[in-house]
């Protein structure tokens, strides 16, 4: 058991009977009253943020979890396979557990993030940055614009979407950040 003096941003704790990832916390001392911790949890199962006030010193609960590589091997009507890259073992993840899950590649090796004392996933995680080919983009004309940073939809390899600079065409290679769906880099 521990209190809220042990909270550290990005530590899993069970709040309400739900997980949670501490995104945020804050020590306030009014000249007032009682201390106490305002914080902001990411529930892991739905993905919505919860601000939450304890009192200092409050008992809370941490879960302990782990992350382990997995594989992305194919989709089906169960929903994502994944084969650990160490162990070999298969488990089937629901691809609402996966941020972003249409940038995800077979072959790709993904962060799954385990609830160790109920052997259960969490959530799976994408590299910060993935290449991708592009499949589909209309082609940019030079003097399109005026702002030097214009962007146009491509379709990539995955079938997602995303915006990218209009020098950018059919069949490039690009880096794509899956935390924001943003470009990063074309590879040249």
């Amino acid at each position: 058991m521990a209190t809220t003096a042990d909270l550290k941003n990005g530590m899993c704790i069970e709040f309400n009977g739900k997980a949670c990832v501490v995104v945020e916390f804050q020590h306030v001392k009014p000249g007032k009253g009682p201390a106490f911790v305002r914080t902001k949890l990411k529930n892991i199962e739905t993905g919505r943020t919860i601000e939450n006030t304890f009192s200092a010193g409050e008992k809370i609960e941490p879960i302990r979890v782990e992350r382990r590589p997995y594989q992305y091997l194919y989709e089906d009507d169960m929903g994502c396979n994944f084969m650990h890259t160490e162990t070999f073992e298969q488990i089937v993840i629901n691809r609402d557990l996966i941020e972003n899950s249409d940038l995800m590649k077979e072959g790709q090796v993904l962060e799954v993030m385990f609830h160790t004392e109920k052997e259960m996933v969490l959530t799976a995680e994408l590299p910060p940055i993935v290449d991708m080919e592009i499949t589909y983009t209309e082609p940019g004309v030079k003097g399109d614009t005026a702002s030097s940073n214009a962007l146009k939809p491509a379709t990539v390899e995955t079938g997602a979407t995303i915006k990218v600079p209009l020098f950018i065409n059919t069949g490039d290679k690009i880096r794509v950040d899956t935390r924001t769906r943003e470009y990063y880099e074309r590879i040249k």
